[in-house]
């Protein structure tokens, strides 16, 4: 993790991130800056256009890190600003905006037309604007918008500013960087390249106790069970019978010293992931808490997953019940990290822990009634369900949002 210290909107704001984090996605996750969108995330279609020490910038390729100092201005630090206030006004007599998605960047880019060009010609703002793409409007009306202003401004006698007041080279936020030595900048030597070994799952679990690592999306959660909490908090310690209620989950080999190795299949419509890895439990009789730290990889993505659970095993409301608090972070890169950021990831969980209780009261209820043999659990997702309700709630919660606005 990396300390990334910018000025947002004339504020400044400093947070851990991991190197490899997108400026867009550090303003919409860690500021709650949502009016950055995200669209193609491949620095294409302009969506995640801001400004970055004035310059128009994709955010959505653009490491935050590389913006050390810099100045960020996005959508919502425009809102008192004169050549934005004309345009919004523009677009919407125009109608140069319809669902509105790409509005953001597109405004951010016409007010960079309007600041630096004097006299263009259609042509020569539809030049501008092609890094800015709309699938709705056809762009003549973006185009009138833009064309309005700067003939009104212009005949208010507001001449444009050669160039947008550029007047650094480089990528954007480059002019903060801080002067590097020529000691610092020699190259170091390096003992000659040895071999690769693959990490022995002791000396992995041993880089689980990192205790400087950081998740990067974390979230709470409790559940309640209809068992007295001696129950639960001893069905915990066995590690074996928990996997078993985890859908997906299986173990290599039984336990060692709170050690296990093991697997968790997901797959939810196209989705499809296998992750292989290992998990260190610790447990406090004395609080009833307790952790597990894992991580694992799934090579058909090549995706790598890290996490920590905490939970504590409390008593419920009402007598025979038992109520537990969980905690979880958890970090995920490659293929499958473009998940992670859209809340897909949490509500599956949420799903995962809805499934692992009806898993849990089913294997209590056995164990009390003195049962034998494996009782019938939930072994696996029902993939179609759980994308259809997930379709639903994002419906009901759109729905929700348009009745508070009328």
């Amino acid at each position: 993790m990396s300390t990334c210290n910018l000025n947002v909107n004339g504020s400044a704001v400093s947070a851990e991130i991991q190197p490899r984090t997108h400026l867009a996605d550090f303003l919409r996750e860690k500021l709650n800056l949502t009016g950055t969108h995200l669209g193609c995330e491949h620095g294409v279609c302009g969506a995640c256009t801001l400004l970055v020490d004035g310059v128009p910038t994709r955010s959505c390729i653009t490491f935050a890190l590389a913006c050390q100092q810099a100045e960020v201005t996005t959508i919502e630090g425009l809102d008192d600003d004169e050549i934005t206030r004309e345009l919004r006004a523009a677009f919407t007599r125009e109608h140069g905006l319809q669902c509105g998605y790409c509005t953001p960047g597109m405004v951010v880019s016409a007010r960079d037309v309007v600041l630096r060009m004097q006299d263009p010609s259609e042509r020569d703002i539809r030049v501008a604007m092609s890094g800015n793409l709309c699938r709705c409007t056809g762009y003549v009306g973006i185009v009138r918008a833009i064309q309005g202003v700067i003939a009104d401004r212009r005949g208010r006698g507001i001449a444009a500013i050669p160039n947008g007041n550029r007047t650094r080279l480089g990528p954007s936020g480059s002019g903060n960087a801080t002067a590097v030595t020529a000691a610092a900048a020699r190259p170091k030597t390096t003992a000659a390249p040895t071999a690769i070994k693959a990490e022995a799952p002791a000396a992995a679990a041993t880089s689980l106790r990192d205790t400087s690592w950081k998740p990067q999306t974390t979230f709470t959660q409790s559940f309640t069970v209809g068992h007295p909490v001696d129950d639960v908090w001893n069905f915990f310690s066995d590690i074996g019978a928990v996997a078993a209620c985890l859908p997906g989950a299986s173990l290599a080999g039984e336990p060692v010293d709170g050690h296990v190795d093991g697997q968790i299949k997901i797959k939810v419509g196209p989705i499809s992931a296998e992750f292989q890895g290992i998990a260190d439990v610790t447990r406090d009789d004395a609080t009833r808490t307790g952790t597990i730290v894992g991580a694992g990889k799934d090579k058909r993505s090549n995706s790598s997953t890290r996490g920590l659970i905490g939970y504590a095993v409390k008593p419920g409301d009402v007598e025979n019940q038992t109520r537990v608090d969980l905690s979880i972070g958890f970090t995920l890169s490659g293929a499958l990290a473009q998940f992670s950021r859209s809340g897909l990831i949490q509500d599956v969980a949420g799903r995962i822990i809805a499934v692992f209780v009806q898993n849990l009261e089913t294997r209590l209820s056995h164990r009390s009634g003195g049962g034998e043999g494996e009782p019938a659990m939930v072994r696996e997702f029902d993939a179609g369900a759980l994308m259809r309700s997930l379709a639903l709630d994002y419906m009901r919660r759109a729905l929700r949002w348009l009745l508070r606005q009328s």
